[in-house]
């Protein structure tokens, strides 16, 4: 009986380290398994880049600054408030894998969720007040167009640990769009009275 026993707890013995065994093994060529290199490859920002600010950014025009405070206080196309500047799409169409057009709504900055500037609702707190920015930068001259247009477009120039989005690198923006939210910031902004 003693050796009946024995021998079930080596065959059981047995088979649980071969079934340990095959759980520890690499399964990985039993079936495809993508690159993951290329994958984060696709994920990661590319390197800083400097941008010069097109000679035809106009930083006057009322309809550059109109769109720049449009894109400055909106998320989305799709969750956009009020009708958009003239020149701006809230949707854009993409072909799909399957061939056919689809609607995508066209993103923004959304800056206020992490800048106050005049007439904000729920500006944020993380990035830097813009409240009084033209007075206090441009008109001291202490900050240029030049600075605000690279600041927008990819900060991580003078602050490789900026938290910002990079908008021009990852093409979030296109070049005019960025002479428009750096009009936007650099105008003169009507005070608010709160009630």
């Amino acid at each position: 009986m003693k050796r009946s026993i024995k021998n079930i707890t080596l065959i059981s013995t047995f088979v649980l380290s071969s079934s340990v065994a095959l759980i520890a093994s690499d399964l990985t060529k039993a079936y495809d398994m993508p690159d993951a290199s290329k994958l984060i490859e696709k994920d990661l920002l590319k390197e800083p880049t400097k941008f010069t600010m097109p000679k035809s950014c106009n930083l006057d025009d009322a309809e550059a600054i109109k769109r720049g405070e449009f894109f400055f206080h909106n998320l989305n196309g799709k969750k956009a408030k009020g009708e958009a500047p003239k020149g701006v799409k809230k949707f854009i169409e993409t072909k799909g894998k399957d061939g056919k057009m689809k609607k995508k709504p066209k993103q923004y900055g959304n800056c206020v969720a992490c800048h106050n500037i005049e007439g904000a609702k729920g500006g944020g707190n993380i990035g830097p007040d813009l409240t009084g920015y033209k007075k206090m930068f441009v008109d001291t001259k202490t900050r240029d167009a030049q600075f605000v247009y690279q600041k927008i477009a990819d900060a991580r120039i003078d602050n490789p640990k900026t938290h910002m989005t990079i908008n021009l690198t990852t093409k979030l923006f296109d070049e005019s769009e960025i002479c428009d939210l750096t009009a936007y910031v650099m105008s003169e902004k009507k005070q608010t009275k709160e009630k």
